[in-house]
């Protein structure tokens, strides 16, 4: 049975590694549905229902914006995250953004 949108989303997501982030563009094109990027968002959304702890809060815009951060109990929380693993961030957006982009269809 072939896996549904969401899912091929978290099977992506999951593989971000620690300290790096990716778009949710990125994650699109990986799975073949180029220009659904904001589909990806609502997976991205929907992923805290889920059993088991996705890295959601690596997935940004393809700027380095932190355009989901509302969707973590609090407009730092996503920041904080990501500042834990080791990234810069500085008015909702993820500087550095290229040296730290993971392109799944480059890394997987």
């Amino acid at each position: 049975m072939e896996k549904g949108f969401f899912q091929k989303v978290y099977d992506v997501a999951s593989q971000i590694p620690y300290g790096r982030v990716t778009s949710y563009g990125a994650i699109a094109s990986y799975i073949g549905s180029h220009g659904s990027a904001r589909m990806v968002g609502w997976a991205m959304n929907s992923s805290k229902n889920l059993p088991q702890n996705l890295p959601a809060h690596r997935v940004v815009n393809r700027n380095g914006l932190l355009t989901g951060k509302q969707h973590f109990g609090g407009n730092d929380v996503m920041a904080q995250l990501l500042i834990s693993e080791g990234l810069k961030v500085e008015d909702s957006k993820v500087l550095y953004f290229e040296k730290v982009f993971w392109d799944p269809a480059i890394e997987l």
